[in-house]
Parts: C-alpha cells; structure tokens; sequence
C-alpha cells in the first residue's frame, strides 16, 4: 500500500476541495469493498478495553472522532472504523441544500500544518442526507448528528430550523450537535446568547429524548463562553463541543479574511478555553475537546482537563489515517505511566 506522505503529495497537487472530493472517492471505495475495510481496520483500529467507556448509553471503543465537517452528508460513514476512529459525526446538514459560500472556499497552510475553510454549510439537505444516513444506521461506531441553520433563514426563524432538523434526524443518531458557532454562516454566531440557548434546548426536550450537544466558538471571552455553557446545561443540553474554528487571523500572517482557521495554529487557543470550561463544568456534563490535536499527548492533556472524547479533522489532511491509531497507541502509554486501569480514571485527573 502507498504511504500516506506519497498520496499526499498528489492530494496536495489539487485545490484543498478537490482533494477533499478526491479522499471522499477513496473513503467510499474502501467503505464498499469488504478486503479493504477489514484490511484497514486491522491496521487502525485499536482494541483495548483501557479504552472503552460508556456515554449517552452507548459503547465507545475509544475516545477519538472525526469532528464534523469532514463526512457533510453521510457519505463515508461505512470507512470510519477502518480509519481508527472510535465514533464519527456528519454534517453540518441544513433543512434545505446550500451550496455554500462561493469558491475558492478552502486554503491550506502546510507550514503552520492548518487549514482555513469558509464552506458555509454546503451540503445535500436533510432529506437527502437522511437518505443516506438510513442505509448505514444503526452503525458499529456511535454515530453523530451535526445540525445547523440555512443560510437565508432570519434569525428570527432560526428556532425552526434546529426544530426541523431534531425531528428528523432523533432516530437516526446516537446524539445530535447543536451548530450554531461557525463562522461561514451570516449572524449565525450571533444566535450564542442565552435567550436562543434557552428556548432552543426547552424546546428540544420536548421533541426527543436523544442526547442534544451544543458547540461553541473559541473567539469569545472566556467569561461569557463558560456561562453560556452553563446555560445550555441548564437548559437540558447533554455535553458540550469545544471549540469550532477561530475568526483569530493574526494566528497566520497574511491569511485570508475570511473562513476560520483550523488545525495547530488553533491548538492552544482551543485547549485553553476548553480548561476554563472545563473548571465550571467537568462533572456536570460530558465535555469532548476538538481543536488542533493531533498527538497522543495532546489528546491525553484534554482528557485530564476533563474530556471524555476528542475530536479532529485538519490534522487528518497533513498527518493521514494513521494518526488517529498513533493518537490512541500513545494514549494508552500514557495511561499505563500513570497507573490507570482504564481511561475514565483520567478524565478530569488535572481537576481532582
């Protein structure tokens, strides 16, 4: 098989969105084919009971996932575990289709080992999605859900986007991500102020039982992010996803003024809010840290910051499939060094 630093260096020959089309192709191949999926989930997929831990009801084998973002409609679903991920996440998916922003939407920045994407939530729709999602659901991964609004929707309708999209989508998801933190969607940042939080997850209560998670942005204060985490909690949501991209653009010299930034130019910004958070909220909800990781080490701080489970993407483009293996491999280094016998004894070890 071709080294991944070998693909890469034809991957990277293409604009960042053909080569994201161009692995999509790959990922469905190996989805569909059986030697391949058994090929490389032998190579990637770490079995060790260190690992497991239950959330949500559900069983995850491990606590890395790939972020939303990657798998928009449900389309890789089946390559996820031969990847080596222990729970995967699709969308951002809207009511309607979206194209989504005009192109180019997508630059990588291979020294800083980031990515900037100014997407805006292009995907098939919720019915096409669902579609999709329906001949893979129930999976052996637990799977989930990543919601957001249409770019034309006002604000004021906002509300009955999200509602839309819980109905539909509550069966067919071991929990579902509230998307109201990216940056590529007009106001829709705008929608992280407690009276939406309060009505969107009242009304979500009423509609489903699924777990309901909310995702922040790492851009604001400190203050005003754990509180409006706490509210959200309060309000019924389930854990909370933290963070999404940064409209932080002195992070890369001469970088677009648009889109947000992901990957390692987002790690420490990401990993301290998340510790912040994590200081108020650790113990009262599940917390999963995504942003800029990319090592086992860097998962393991999370983790001992009071994460359950970890999520990347970006790192995936300049690392490749492997990583995630490595990332769990170094884990339970990790875990062996401080004497656990299992992960959940690390979580919030830093915080005890």
């Amino acid at each position: 098989m071709f080294s991944y630093e070998t693909v890469k260096k034809v991957l990277f020959l293409f604009d960042p969105e053909k080569a994201h089309h161009i692995a999509e192709c790959g990922l469905k191949v190996v989805g569909k084919c059986k030697i391949l999926r058994n090929y490389y989930e032998k190579k990637n997929y770490i079995i060790n009971q260190k690992l497991n831990q239950e959330l949500f009801g559900v069983k995850f084998e491990n606590p890395v996932g790939l972020a939303a973002g990657f798998d928009k409609n449900a389309t890789m679903v089946n390559s996820m575990k031969s990847m080596g991920f222990g729970f995967t996440e699709i969308g951002t998916m809207t009511p309607m289709p979206q194209d989504g922003n005009p192109k180019p939407r997508m630059f990588r920045y291979p020294e800083y080992k980031s990515v900037q994407n100014a997407m805006g939530f292009n995907n098939l729709g919720a019915h096409a999605v669902l579609k999709n999602l329906k001949k893979v659901y129930p999976f052996p991964l637990p799977l989930g859900v990543n919601i957001g609004k249409n770019k034309y929707t006002p604000e004021a309708y906002a509300l009955s986007d999200y509602k839309t999209l819980i109905k539909k989508f509550e069966s067919y998801g071991d929990y579902i991500v509230i998307n109201i933190s990216s940056p590529n969607t007009p106001n829709l940042r705008d929608l992280q102020n407690e009276k939406f939080i309060n009505e969107l997850f009242s009304m979500a209560k009423e509609l489903t039982s699924k777990p309901i998670l909310l995702k922040i942005a790492p851009d604001m204060e400190t203050q005003t992010a754990i509180e409006l985490c706490k509210t959200a909690v309060n309000a019924g949501a389930a854990g909370i996803i933290a963070t999404n991209t940064t409209i932080d653009y002195s992070l890369i010299p001469n970088c677009k003024d648009f889109g947000g930034l992901s990957g390692a130019v987002l790690s420490e910004k990401s990993s301290l809010l998340f510790k912040e958070i994590a200081k108020e909220l650790y113990g009262k909800t599940i917390l999963i840290s995504v942003g800029g990781i990319s090592t086992g080490k860097q998962a393991y701080e999370r983790i001992k910051n009071g994460a359950s489970l970890v999520q990347v993407y970006s790192s995936l483009v300049f690392e490749g499939p492997s990583m995630v293996r490595k990332i769990n491999e170094e884990i339970l280094e990790l875990l062996k060094k401080d004497d656990y016998e299992n992960i959940t004894e690390a979580i919030g070890a830093n915080l005890r």
